[in-house]
């Protein structure tokens, strides 16, 4: 399995921006589908965005299309959500999955093989 470390979380203001990086192991980043989930207190674990593995595919929850934004660089094995218009309702932990055989649009949590260990996203109103 590929090992993910997330960074970039943090405290911003409604309407503000982040940009959150997940960085992968492995020589295989490549052959894995990218993705973010998200966890609120007391929710359940929601899926966020994904993006294929050539990075010509992605896929987005309604929630967050049109503010949230997934790309890939595998020449630094790194995975990236730009998040503009913050909203208090993303308050949440992010977490950075990859599976070898899940597609973009597979928003099962239990679907996805790797995670990491999430890093806090917290908007103010």
């Amino acid at each position: 399995q590929v090992q993910l470390a997330e960074s970039g979380g943090g405290l911003v203001q409604a309407g503000a921006s982040l940009r959150l990086s997940c960085a992968a192991s492995g020589r295989t980043f490549i052959s894995y589908t990218m993705g973010w989930f998200r966890q609120a207190p007391g929710k359940e674990r929601e899926f966020v965005a994904a993006i294929s593995r050539g990075g010509s595919a992605t896929y987005y929850a309604d929630s967050v299309k049109g503010r949230f934004t997934i790309s890939r660089d595998s020449a630094k094995n790194t995975v990236h959500l730009q998040m503009n218009s913050l909203k208090p309702e993303d308050t949440a932990v992010y977490y950075c999955v990859a599976d070898f055989s899940s597609l973009v649009t597979t928003t099962t949590p239990g679907r996805w093989g790797s995670w990491g260990q999430g890093t806090q996203v917290t908007v103010s109103s």
